[in-house]
């Protein structure tokens, strides 16, 4: 038998280390392991300084990651990727997948985000390969995501909720990231349930070398009797992360040895900066950070930080709790008690929940962590008993393998001969 031909659209792909590219390229390596023949259609690394990567840019490049063919296209990079920008890039990226080769895949697979670029590829898949299996991985939902941080209001807004209700409706299967995704895909937009199937990201870390506490602290210039709270990944809208400035800053005004450290980078980065220069605070920024050094840093902290914006609850699930859960530290978690995050740490047993954009709890919840050490290393082990078992990534990749195949099957037994 000729082996299965998957064909992958996705905006992020690696050597980019944060966001979804992680997962993307994890899949498709995985399918690759499988037996499939995989060939990813993505963009040049970009995310999250919104610059392409020195080395890449060229209009297309072709190249072979771990057996994957790569093939990027160059699109449109805003420097601000305010909203207009952003929906321009992503529907540059979509008409540049559109021209491309697509060759005779059994299967289809998009990634959303991006959402405008993946209805771009539907409307030509319906056009030129009706047949194939057409699978949409849902990694965020834009129109919650849009409503939650207060943009979902007017022509805009429904417009990306019509696009999002026609892409997740017309696919053959809806692949989800969490149970409460799948409820929402099925409420929201009507998709049948047997049509939708969650398949939950993990880790994209290697298990973490032992390393010597003392001396990342020391080089970070981290004091022995500090509370470091350490928040890694993107700095967008929705981490709401000028409330931890905020926690800094009262932490300084009331004299608590409680440091808050933000490593990354993010379109929210140089507002961020802009505020800790108004006014002392413990909060500092730090650039993103090797694999090496990533993994140094989150083993080095007290604990680590999700945070996000008030009203943020059912967009997406953290794709850093997965690495957070790795590193056997504690969760502070300062979001919606009802929401996705929330729900994630109490199933994990994890970590604290703190109320979301409330500098005064976050800094609280802070100390009350460190006050209790045996109950941070409590929770940091059940993290990673959690990752072990539930974000497991062979399952993972073993689910959509199995997935895809019945998929091609059905379809072959539909398509006439």
């Amino acid at each position: 038998m000729n082996p299965p031909r998957t064909l992958i659209f996705g905006l992020n792909y690696p050597p980019e280390t944060t966001g979804i590219s992680p997962y993307t390229g994890a899949m498709a390596e995985g399918l690759t392991r499988q037996g499939h023949e995989v060939r990813a259609v993505v963009a040049h690394p970009h995310y999250p300084d919104w610059k392409i990567t020195p080395g890449y840019g060229q209009w297309s490049h072709s190249e072979r990651i771990q057996g994957v063919d790569v093939h990027r296209v160059r699109h449109f990079v805003p420097e601000q990727p305010s909203s207009l920008p952003r929906a321009l890039s992503e529907a540059t990226f979509g008409v540049r997948q559109v021209f491309v080769r697509w060759g005779q895949p059994s299967a289809i697979v998009a990634i959303s985000p991006a959402l405008i670029s993946s209805v771009i590829v539907r409307a030509r898949s319906l056009l030129s390969h009706r047949n194939t299996p057409f699978v949409v991985w849902v990694q965020d939902l834009y129109g919650i995501g849009m409503t939650e941080i207060g943009r979902g209001g007017g022509l805009s807004g429904r417009v990306i909720r019509g696009l999002e209700r026609w892409l997740l409706r017309s696919a053959t299967m809806v692949v989800v990231i969490h149970d409460r995704f799948a409820d929402r895909v099925h409420a929201d937009f009507g998709v049948a349930l047997e049509r939708i199937a969650v398949i939950r990201n993990w880790t994209h870390l290697a298990p973490l070398p032992v390393v010597d506490v003392a001396a990342v602290r020391a080089s970070y210039g981290w004091g022995d009797d500090e509370t470091v709270v350490v928040h890694t990944g993107n700095m967008g809208t929705k981490q709401g992360l000028h409330h931890v400035v905020d926690a800094g800053r009262l932490a300084h005004q009331r004299g608590e040895r409680v440091r808050f450290v933000l490593v990354g980078n993010g379109a929210q980065r140089d507002e961020l900066i802009e505020l800790i220069a108004q006014e002392p605070t413990t909060t500092e920024l730090l650039p993103p950070l090797d694999d090496a050094a990533f993994a140094a840093i989150l083993q080095s902290a007290d604990m680590l930080l999700v945070n996000e914006l008030p009203g943020v609850a059912e967009m997406c699930v953290p794709s850093k709790l997965t690495s957070y859960f790795t590193s056997g530290r504690p969760v502070l978690a300062a979001t919606d008690a009802l929401g996705i995050t929330a729900q994630e740490v109490h199933n994990a047993d994890a970590g604290m929940i703190v109320a979301a954009g409330d500098p005064e709890a976050l800094l609280d919840g802070a100390i009350t962590l460190a006050a209790d050490p045996a109950e941070g290393l409590r929770m940091g082990e059940n993290g990673k008993r959690y990752k072990e078992t539930v974000l497991n990534e062979t399952f993972a990749i073993e689910r959509f393998d199995s997935l895809l195949a019945d998929l091609t099957a059905e379809a072959a037994v539909k398509t006439p001969v």
